[in-house]
């Protein structure tokens, strides 16, 4: 039985994207390819970037969770905001955090849309280690 001191705690941390009042990207949104790539590239940088800030890097595999603060009760799909995760994760990817995003290596659950009445509008991504992923 090992001692639980010389056991090493997971890594977690939340990356707050406070200049985004609503998610850049949407299963929605119609514009061309390129605008949206260069949306995608916009997102995956921020991620990569605050990721870094937080000093993650090389957990091996994780959970990335989503979730978008709100402060009105207007009717929202959380599946809408998908592309969203997607790109954040990808940005996880660039910073080194996981090799890769594949269901064997990160844990995307499905975004979640959270009214805090009087808040400011952000999307905050929790990402925590875990000991093994979802399946290969």
């Amino acid at each position: 039985m090992s001692d639980p001191e010389e056991t090493p705690a997971l890594a977690e941390a939340t990356l707050i994207f406070d200049s985004w009042s609503r998610p850049p990207l949407t299963e929605n949104q119609r514009m061309g390819w390129r605008q949206r790539h260069g949306i995608v590239r916009v997102v995956r940088r921020q991620a990569s970037f605050k990721a870094r800030q937080a000093g993650l890097s090389e957990l091996g595999a994780c959970r990335a969770s989503l979730t978008w603060f709100v402060n009105t009760r207007t009717r929202r799909d959380a599946d809408n905001i998908v592309p969203t995760l997607k790109a954040m994760c990808d940005g996880l990817v660039d910073a080194g955090v996981v090799p890769d995003d594949i269901p064997a290596l990160m844990d995307k659950p499905m975004p979640r849309i959270v009214y805090e009445q009087g808040g400011t509008p952000r999307l905050e991504l929790h990402v925590a280690q875990i000991a093994g992923g979802t399946g290969a």
